[in-house]
């Protein structure tokens, strides 16, 4: 994509029409967000839900999908985000201001199969030297989960080991295993499921 190799500033950026996919604009890189394939929508769907399951009935702020965020290093889109409600702008109306957010409570990426595992990390670790105080990068091909904090080292999760969001969502449990059981549709867990 040849717009990925021009120099710009982070205002010249945001003044781009917008795009689908997205375009991203990171330590001065411009990419074009992968499209998401069939388990990625599966999970950012799902956990999506389970998240707002603990934020929607406790007030504690808001999930939002696929909508971009404003920082020093750029104006990325993660897959998932979170913010605690007294950081979101309200209309007179009671509807979310449009305003564009600084860096999330909580920052959710998925790898996809055509993205690089490494060069999320990189993203996911800007992320948190940006402010954002939990960033999870799902890793599906290999059933595990980063966890990024400020300050703190990078964690490793996999298998039984409990996703902590104790510091922005209190309450919220879920093991790793338990996130990608949510690739498992309702239907396909049944007895009755039907074969192909």
């Amino acid at each position: 994509m040849a717009i990925a190799e021009r120099t710009m500033t982070l205002e010249e950026f945001l003044a781009l029409p917008e795009e689908e996919p997205p375009l991203e604009f990171w330590d001065g890189v411009v990419r074009q967000k992968v499209s998401p394939r069939n388990q990625h929508g599966m999970l950012q769907f799902n956990f999506g839900k389970l998240l707002d399951g603990i934020v929607g009935p406790s007030g504690l702020g808001q999930v939002f999908t696929e909508t971009r965020f404003r920082a020093d290093r750029g104006s990325p889109v993660p897959d998932l985000s979170f913010y605690r409600r007294e950081r979101i702008p309200l209309l007179p109306n009671g509807w979310v201001s449009n305003e564009r957010l600084g860096p999330p409570d909580l920052a959710v990426e998925i790898v996809s199969p055509e993205q690089s595992v490494s060069q999320l990390i990189h993203k996911c670790l800007g992320y948190a030297a940006s402010g954002v105080r939990v960033t999870l990068l799902v890793v599906p091909n290999d059933k595990m989960v980063f966890a990024f904090r400020p300050d703190a080292p990078l964690e490793a999760l996999h298998g039984a080991d409990r996703i902590d969001l104790d510091d922005v969502l209190p309450g919220f449990e879920l093991t790793v295993t338990g996130l990608f059981d949510l690739l498992v549709p309702p239907w396909a867990r049944s007895a009755e499921a039907p074969t192909q």
